[in-house]
């Protein structure tokens, strides 16, 4: 078995390291002069979208989830225990530098994920519960390459649902675990079977359950660590100058921990910032196809600013905790473990009970935003319903074997995989990025205009594949009988001219 685990884990790192980071950034730097800049240039319509109005149904029902909530299901997945984790072992293996390499990885990243959930939105497609869409969609509609569509699908629910979600419940587990302090066989076992009933309540209940959900855990688990990491922050007040001083400086491998090159600073970066945020991975778009908007760049605006929240906001608290409480950081552990010394260095013993419960949020909702992507390509496979149920228990499961197997394994055939599903999405959105491009002149032109940008297909007739957006009317709301006998579109502006 350790010859599999290592096996695993060079193919990982050499596939990583060798074709899928080349093509992560090539793209995103293309993607960024191609659009003029769009991850910054429209930073205000991102806020303003996240807020719109949810365009509604003849019987005065929301068409789908929210923008504010299809963002929040993607922040769900995207935030989780590699936030914690994930940057401890960057800063341990590439020191400060690496802070920095991941704010560049979220940067130039912000414009893969515009293109990926913009693409989304347009390819999507109505189910019972509202929208679904994501990479499969865009690769069997817009390439028109099912085949294609059904690989990413596959990869994704083996890596997603059941690989991160598994280890997501093992973190919880071993985490709940040794904040109890105690040696007690069968409470992994207690443990994990409540967290599986939980996620069966969950995702039993649709999109709009999990949706209902994640708008709760993910302000209230950001806002948690956000003043748990600002007071770390405060009683070190005196090491902030010198710590973003050491950030910029050890990025260029200057003052950088011994044995970490420059290139490895890069490297541990880039890498861990593609793990964390998702830009060009393939999974939020799932999540922005779900949103029922008057055009499909609102969402890549959203999901753009999705990546921002995941590395600026939420992985930078984690860079800072453990900056400012460990100056030296020569022979630091890796992980968890250094976020942990850090917070019980400064705030003492309680603190190792609060980061438990974060890392509780941060862990479960990761599972129910992972769930949706699952289900998104299940039913893209195969619109069985039994199947579908088949599906959800097999999820239940995996959170409860997680809960109480080992990791090394399943993480290193996990990120294996995710390169895979990684490298097959960038292809898919590189060629069909033109669409994308049109698609956002189309936007800035109606801002340019004064109007709330609304998108019909009749603006891209040469565009095949393309299922919803049929009128103004059926992307708006609902058309309303006028008194006097015309009738009207009721959209996020209120009346319209009477047709």
């Amino acid at each position: 078995m350790d010859s599999v685990n290592e096996w695993l884990l060079t193919w990982g790192d050499n596939l990583w390291t060798w074709i899928v980071l080349p093509v992560v950034v090539g793209l995103g730097i293309y993607f960024t002069v191609r659009s003029g800049v769009v991850q910054f240039r429209l930073i205000p319509d991102m806020f303003r979208t996240l807020t719109d109005k949810t365009p509604q149904t003849d019987s005065g029902e929301p068409q789908s989830i929210s923008a504010f909530q299809a963002f929040t299901i993607s922040a769900a997945s995207r935030v989780g225990v590699g936030n914690i984790a994930g940057v401890g072992t960057a800063i341990a293996v590439g020191g400060p530098g690496a802070v920095f390499w991941m704010w560049m990885m979220a940067f130039v990243g912000g414009a893969s994920s515009f293109i990926e959930s913009s693409l989304a939105q347009l390819f999507k497609v109505r189910d019972a519960d509202g929208f679904r869409g994501g990479p499969a969609y865009y690769m069997e509609r817009g390439l028109k390459a099912r085949w294609l569509g059904v690989w990413f699908a596959v990869i994704l629910i083996v890596c997603f649902p059941f690989a991160f979600s598994s280890l997501q419940a093992n973190t919880i587990s071993a985490t709940l675990t040794s904040s109890i302090g105690g040696d007690v066989p069968w409470l992994p076992w207690a443990i994990g079977v409540g967290v599986a009933v939980l996620t069966g309540l969950v995702v039993f209940g649709g999109v709009r359950r999990i949706a209902h959900v994640t708008q709760v855990l993910v302000p209230i688990m950001a806002l948690a660590y956000l003043l748990l990491g600002l007071v770390v922050v405060a009683l070190h007040l005196d090491r902030v100058g010198p710590v973003f001083a050491e950030i910029f400086t050890s990025a260029w491998g200057f003052n950088e921990v011994v044995g970490a090159a420059f290139g490895y600073i890069i490297l541990t970066g880039v890498k861990r910032g593609m793990f964390s945020n998702e830009a060009g991975l393939g999974s939020a778009p799932n999540a922005a196809a779900s949103a029922a908007v008057t055009h499909p760049v609102k969402q890549g605006l959203v999901q753009t600013l999705g990546v921002y929240f995941d590395t600026f906001l939420v992985c930078s608290i984690t860079a800072f905790i453990i900056l400012v409480s460990v100056p030296d950081l020569a022979g630091a552990e890796r992980g968890i473990g250094l976020t942990q010394g850090a917070l019980v260095s400064t705030l003492g013993a309680w603190s190792n009970i609060a980061l438990s419960v974060i890392i509780f949020l941060l862990a479960f909702s990761s599972i129910l935003g992972n769930y949706y992507y699952g289900q998104s390509n299940i039913q893209f496979i195969t619109k069985r319903r039994g199947v579908l149920t088949a599906y959800r228990v097999l999820v239940v499961g995996a959170v409860l074997v997680g809960s109480v197997a080992g990791a090394d394994l399943i993480w290193n055939f996990a990120d294996g995989v995710m390169g895979l599903m990684a490298l097959t999405n960038l292809i898919a959105i590189g060629l069909l990025s033109g669409i994308a491009f049109r698609l956002l002149k189309d936007y800035t032109r109606q801002r340019r205009e004064g109007r709330d940008p609304v998108f019909t297909r009749a603006l891209m007739p040469d565009v095949t594949g393309i299922e919803c957006w049929a009128d103004e009317a059926s992307v708006t709301g609902p058309i309303y009988v006028h008194p006097t006998g015309g009738h009207t579109a009721k959209g996020r502006d209120g009346l319209r001219a009477p047709r």
